[in-house]
């Protein structure tokens, strides 16, 4: 297996610096070898002035495609907003040679390998977290970053070396971090979209205040 060097800003496809997934996508690999099964890098446009920000790939989603929210119930919702307002060309055919391209945004996720029961532990968190304050370095435009999460609002504000009580998650809450502005949004996930805690007004509504704070 490989070993990271300091100055990466995405991990290695063979990434060991977690073990506990390092070992669960070794697992996957020997049942599912046509898979991606590895971390999976951001999609979009460094020049992106809006960061949506996610949880971590899907076991049957990004993990098996290698591209954020692709192949799972969330992606469905989440590229069909980000058309709706804009932020993208082509159509998305939940497949990651489907043609579609961002526009003015990125998706990155808080964690960049799959874990168990979509469940990744603080450390994880911290230890992917590099990866994400180094995506952040090669992005001079960001303006707003699009939390969809707690655990996600939460990787964000350890990013920023931020104390997380000071900043309450909530749908629509918009918190300033310096010169970045963060939306937070619930997670478009097949469960929260079932029972109802995420409607697509309500997630459509969480787009509209990032739009607002763009400039």
């Amino acid at each position: 297996m490989t070993q990271q060097t300091t100055d990466q800003i995405i991990p290695d496809h063979d990434c060991n610096l977690c073990p506990r997934l390092n070992s669960f996508i070794g697992e996957q690999r020997e049942l599912h070898p046509e898979w991606h099964n590895g971390p999976v890098d951001p999609f979009g446009d460094n020049d992106a002035r809006f960061m949506i920000a996610g949880l971590a790939p899907g076991l049957r989603g990004a993990n098996l495609s290698g591209r954020p929210f692709t192949g799972d119930y969330a992606g469905d919702l989440l590229y069909a907003t980000i058309d709706k307002f804009g932020f993208s060309t082509g159509k998305f055919d939940a497949r990651p040679d489907d043609g579609l391209v961002l526009k003015d945004c990125i998706i990155v996720n808080a964690v960049r390998c799959v874990p168990p029961q979509n469940k990744p532990t603080t450390q994880e968190i911290k230890t992917c977290n590099t990866f994400f304050q180094r995506q952040l370095g090669v992005m001079p435009n960001l303006q707003v970053i699009l939390a969809l999460g707690k655990i996600a609002h939460d990787a964000i504000l350890i990013n920023f070396g931020l104390v997380r009580g000071h900043y309450k998650f909530g749908h629509g809450a918009v918190h300033q971090l310096g010169n970045i502005v963060m939306v937070d949004s619930y997670h478009c996930s097949r469960y929260n979209t079932n029972t109802k805690k995420l409607t697509t007004k309500m997630f459509e509504d969480a787009f509209e205040i990032v739009c607002k704070h763009l400039t």
